[in-house]
């Protein structure tokens, strides 16, 4: 019973994982579907709906979210990668400062897993800031080629507000990045103070405080 406790972060880390890049991939494969109907006209994407709703679409839906959920993701980490190291150098001079911080906090775990659930919300807001302003473009492209009442007004409006949550998530993003190092920092500053043994006192003289 023992040996298989120390299974349970690990499953649910791997869990939580699992649901990010789905819930990045969906809204990868969201803008996907728009862009592909706007290319395909009416008349195509109309044949397409009732394939769209079978069980195997759906099936193969879900895997493609995935799989598009993780590209996405390492995307996104590429593209804003100049603004994180940006953000890392205040607290973490060097790569190796950051590397034996990120071991000093996996030595507590209540610690590490509130690190953890940062860098999820970080995951998310980084991949649906890319996600905003995919689902952005293919909806203008949709409105473009399909006939709809007041285009002018719904082309402003979804740009607006497509790109006004980018901007959100965006801000959501580093907000969320430049707090997790600064707490990072702070936490491995107060563990590594608590662990150096006290000065200017003999051996006899720590001992009782020690024991207390």
């Amino acid at each position: 019973m023992s040996a298989a406790q120390p299974e349970t972060p690990a499953l649910a880390a791997a869990t939580a994982m699992f649901i990010e890049v789905l819930v990045v991939g969906i809204g990868f494969l969201t803008s996907l579907v728009i862009l592909a109907a706007a290319a395909a006209g009416p008349h195509t994407a109309a044949k397409a709906v009732p394939i769209a709703g079978s069980t195997p679409a759906a099936g193969f839906g879900l895997a493609a979210a995935y799989a598009l959920g993780i590209l996405l993701d390492r995307a996104a980490d590429w593209a804003l990668a100049p603004v994180r190291r940006r953000l890392r150098q205040d607290p973490f001079p060097s790569d190796s400062d950051y590397a034996r911080a990120r071991l000093t906090l996996a030595t507590v775990p209540s610690l590490a897993a509130l690190a953890d659930y940062a860098r999820s919300r970080m995951r998310i807001c980084r991949g649906w800031a890319v996600n905003c302003v995919l689902l952005t473009i293919a909806s203008d492209c949709a409105l473009l080629r399909y006939e709809a009442e007041h285009r002018t007004l719904l082309l402003v409006l979804t740009t607006t507000v497509g790109l006004t949550l980018a901007a959100g998530f965006y801000r959501a993003w580093h907000t969320i990045t430049a707090t997790g190092y600064r707490k990072l920092a702070q936490q491995v500053t107060d563990l590594t103070a608590a662990a150096l043994p006290p000065q200017g006192g003999s051996s006899t003289s720590t001992a009782p405080a020690a024991s207390s």
